[in-house]
């Protein structure tokens, strides 16, 4: 296996180590936490531009990133929901999540689809504004535990209007990520629909 590709498939152990943590509560565990979210980030960096620069791209590479992208994003979005992280009333949160989860499956299902057919459904420029769009707000959400757990803790002030303020901008793109992720998923489908459905 090449090293764009192993770039790729370590971001699924990652983001078992992540939740895991999402759950405890010592000092720390949410800077861990985050600092593991951004390596997570910049594996996903790494693996594309390794690709390019060995000359090792790969139908399997290209695939596999979304693939890994998804399983990472939305693991932790779950864990998220399950420990109260996200400042809706439930059961938004997981209403929210289960449609990037359903959008997210019915385009994975098309991609492979369409590579039945040889041909390679790559992401295209709203897939990559869903997908950032979601790290961001993910991201947001985990600051916002570093502040209110970690840094709290270490720097004795009040930070809460500061956790705060990183949970409502997470809330904020969350929510242009899932508007994002249903208009993006469509475009696919206007796309590449007749490819999928065509006998």
């Amino acid at each position: 296996m090449n090293l764009p590709n192993i770039c790729t498939l370590s971001r699924i152990p990652l983001m078992f180590v992540i939740v895991a943590l999402l759950y405890t509560d010592w000092v720390g565990a949410a800077t861990t936490t985050f600092v593991l979210f951004v390596i997570a980030g910049l594996t996903d960096f790494l693996d594309g531009h390794l690709a390019r620069k060995l000359g090792q791209v790969s139908n399997f590479g290209i695939l596999m990133d979304a693939v890994t992208d998804k399983v990472l994003l939305l693991g932790i979005m779950f864990a998220l929901v399950d420990c109260d992280r996200i400042p809706l009333t439930d059961p938004l949160p997981l209403f929210l999540v289960l449609i990037v989860l359903g959008r997210e499956f019915m385009i994975t299902g098309m991609r492979l689809v369409a590579a039945t057919k040889g041909v390679v459904v790559s992401a295209d420029r709203g897939g990559k504004q869903k997908t950032v769009t979601q790290i961001i707000a993910v991201g947001a959400f985990l600051l916002a535990d570093v502040v209110r757990l970690d840094l709290a803790h270490w720097i004795a002030v009040d930070w809460s209007v500061v956790s705060r303020v990183f949970e409502y901008a997470g809330l904020a793109v969350f929510l242009l990520a899932v508007v994002f992720t249903i208009s993006s998923g469509v475009r696919y489908f206007r796309k590449y629909g007749a490819v999928v459905f065509a006998s």
